[in-house]
């Protein structure tokens, strides 16, 4: 369930130092009822000084953080007419563009059911709708269908929906569901009796998505969000059926660097309690059938370990990377949890390979690796007689481990995908190794694979470092300079970029774009180094094998240097403004969305949600020297008076992980600076978060709408 509600995000937000000063300027422009102008923001220099270096942020007014000002709603409604002005003449390539990405949908498509305590659950669409309905059949897929929860319905009278998770109690009886109608990923917790069909009375509010049900189904455990940084702090156990006022806090996390996460562990023996920051981690421990116990730690946090546990016929399996780069893979009872030097090594560390994920089961062990930059799975039998990989002939492709509930199983799911083939879910027969294909996403219109092709290549960055980068394109396109390209990123948090299929990329490989991912520093491709080398005071390898990777392509003729476009989103918007400010002449155009570009003001800035725990990613500006790596590279203090290429950016008002305001004050200073007449578009969603658009079919609109500025540009 989890990959299917997921994708999305990990990221950042916008931010202030202590107490600023100010002094107005001339008032903003507005419109007449004419044609909209190109927005000029009014200038209010704040002076901002911190190790005796000040700055000066003439558009920090537009931070607002009741999103009620008049004044700055009216700057970003001027902006979106600017943007809808500089976009009409592209209407009708959006309107073609939005029917091929939507008409290759699969109407009808539903998930491959998966078997629990004698259901079988899944999710399916039906007649074009925009959310799944989720169901389950009760011992048999012949038996008559349940009906759990139509999102349909629950979305209507909303303007944006998100179902972040749904969590049936043992008995099937109860069903928790967490929605955010937001777009801030706070979420609302109902409870479902399916046996009446009718929603309990009590709804916990102001929480995260993770929810666990104690192994009687009387109570409900779930992370409380602070109020101010959104960070999920407090379990709370809720008993079913009274009034969440009376919850009981179980734990309270007093370190804000650190996330937290609570699931059942899939034995159904354990409630798990996830602390994590980028270089830490602890999990903590409940019964399930001690609901009024306590969480206590299986390991209790140390630095610089990362862990993380599965459990299976009274065991744990631990990924850590204790005396172990790249992770290993150890066991111990509960009791030898806290004594790591009783931990039973299993798989020891790899130079080759990094173990992403453990899943274990009664007999078996199943590692998701990540070897040549590629995802992988790995089969291992705990008695010894099975050690084998599952891998693909394709040059770039990623294997991920689907919907396995139960450890007590002899079969395993998995899933499969490249840039050119949809996604496939396969079960294996563990002993066997024989596995057999369950469903494989329909594309439908004229989409044959065998049209396409995909390469993957090793391009040597400035400092001598092969960076791995993968490409798709038509087999029609030559690969001989003269074709435009788009060029995508992310290379940050340790999250890797893979090479999965996405519908919309088609419309452009049919138009004769080459589609570039370059897997970048910062990310984890590569190994826990990849990502060492592109964080904290190593930042700059990630725009440096951007440019890199871009200037090759160029320059040893597979793409057009004229027509190459770049692309990045939240923390890859912070790549997407530093590569334009050092490198502007290599891209026609750029498309930043949410972008992350005010660095520094946002990590100095406790208050805002998320700051607190990315110091061990970007660095703590109190300090001297973080401060003036940061501010070296940040988007938006490093505007200067040069040409930049065709921008489009784009935000959510209620974006809880990069305030709007971020980009909004990025582009009002780049019209100001700037010395170039290129589009410059900056949207608003008004109504939409981080996320953007919630529904299956309108998130389309938005990328046929980035589609057509690209082509358009493309085709001048």
């Amino acid at each position: 369930m989890r990959y299917l509600l997921t994708l999305t995000a990990l990221l950042l937000a916008a931010c202030q130092p202590a107490t600023p000063t100010a002094s107005d300027n001339a008032p903003m422009a507005a419109t007449d009822g004419q044609a909209p102008e190109e927005p000029m923001a009014t200038k209010r220099p704040v002076e901002m000084t911190l190790h005796d270096h000040t700055r000066v942020d003439e558009y920090y007014w537009l931070r607002d953080d009741t999103r009620t000002d008049p004044e700055v709603l009216a700057y970003l409604e001027q902006e979106n007419a600017w943007f809808e002005q500089e976009m009409a003449h592209t209407q009708g390539l959006q309107e073609t563009l939005f029917e091929e990405m939507t008409g290759r949908l699969d109407p009808d498509e539903s998930s491959v059911p998966y078997f629990w305590r004698g259901y079988w659950y899944y999710s399916r669409y039906s007649d074009g709708s925009e959310y799944a309905v989720y169901a389950r059949k009760k011992g048999s897929l012949d038996a008559p269908e349940e009906v759990l929860l139509d999102a349909n319905e629950r979305a209507a009278a909303h303007d944006y929906y998100s179902l972040g998770n749904l969590e049936a109690s043992d008995d099937h009886r109860y069903l928790a569901i967490a929605e955010d109608t937001l777009s801030r990923r706070i979420y609302d917790i109902r409870i479902l009796d399916t046996e009446s069909g009718e929603y309990l009375p009590e709804v916990i509010s102001n929480a995260s998505s993770s929810l666990a049900w104690s192994a009687d189904g009387r109570y409900l455990f779930y992370l409380d969000k602070h109020p101010e940084t959104l960070l999920a702090y407090r379990v709370m156990r809720h008993e079913r059926g009274t009034d969440p006022s009376a919850d009981v806090m179980v734990y309270e996390e007093q370190d804000n660097t650190f996330y937290s996460g609570l699931y059942r562990s899939r034995s159904g023996d354990y409630l798990m309690l996830s602390h994590s920051n980028t270089d830490s981690t602890e999990v903590q421990l409940l019964a399930a059938d001690d609901p009024l116990g306590e969480f206590t730690p299986f390991l209790p946090r140390e630095a610089n370990h990362e862990y993380s546990i599965d459990h299976a016929a009274g065991r744990f399996y631990i990924r850590s990377n204790w005396q172990a780069e790249n992770f290993r893979v150890l066991s111990a009872t509960r009791e030898q949890g806290p004594y790591k030097e009783q931990w039973q090594e299993l798989i020891p560390n790899r130079d080759d390979a990094m173990v992403r994920q453990v899943l274990a089961c009664d007999n078996w062990l199943v590692l998701n690796e990540r070897k040549d930059g590629l995802r992988k799975v790995r089969v291992l039998a705990h008695d010894g007689s099975v050690d084998r990989y599952l891998e693909s002939d394709e040059a770039a492709y990623i294997m991920w481990l689907s919907s396995n509930p139960s450890t007590d199983t002899d079969t395993l799911r998995y899933g499969f995908s490249s840039l050119v083939t949809p996604s496939q879910i396969w079960e294996i027969d563990l002993a066997t190794g024989l596995s057999t294909l369950l469903k494989a996403d329909r594309v439908l219109g004229d989409f044959d694979s065998s049209d396409y092709r995909t390469g993957r290549r090793m391009i040597t960055a400035r400092d001598g470092v092969s960076v791995p980068v993968s490409l798709a394109w038509h087999k029609d396109t030559p690969l001989d300079g003269s074709a435009p390209a788009l060029v995508y990123a992310y290379g940050s948090y340790g999250s890797s970029t893979d090479p999965y299929f996405r519908n919309s990329i088609v419309s452009l490989l049919d138009r004769g774009f080459v589609y570039v991912i370059a897997h970048i520093r910062g990310g984890q491709e590569m190994g826990r180094q990849w990502y060492e080398q592109g964080r904290l005071m190593n930042k700059k390898n990630s725009f440096y094998d951007f440019i890199d990777v871009t200037a090759s392509l160029q320059d040893n003729g597979v793409i057009d240097r004229r027509r190459t476009f770049a692309q990045g989103g939240s923390a890859g918007g912070l790549l997407m403004g530093g590569v334009i400010n050092m490198a502007p002449e290599r891209y026609l155009g750029v498309l930043a969305a949410v972008p992350f570009v005010d660095v520094v003001t946002t990590m100095l800035d406790e208050s805002i949600p998320l700051t607190t725990g990315e110091f061990s990613e970007w660095g703590n500006p109190k300090e001297a020297e973080a401060y003036h790596y940061m501010l070296s590279y940040s988007p938006y203090d490093q505007v200067s008076a040069q040409d930049y290429p065709n921008l489009m950016v784009t935000t959510g008002l209620h974006d809880s992980q990069v305030q709007y305001f971020e980009p909004a004050k990025w582009v009002a200073r780049l019209r100001d600076r700037r010395t170039d007449n290129n589009r410059l578009i900056f949207r608003t969603n008004m109504e939409a978060g981080h996320g953007g658009a919630s529904g299956r079919y309108q998130q389309y609109q938005e990328t046929a709408e980035e589609f057509a500025f690209l082509i358009d540009l493309a085709a001048q």
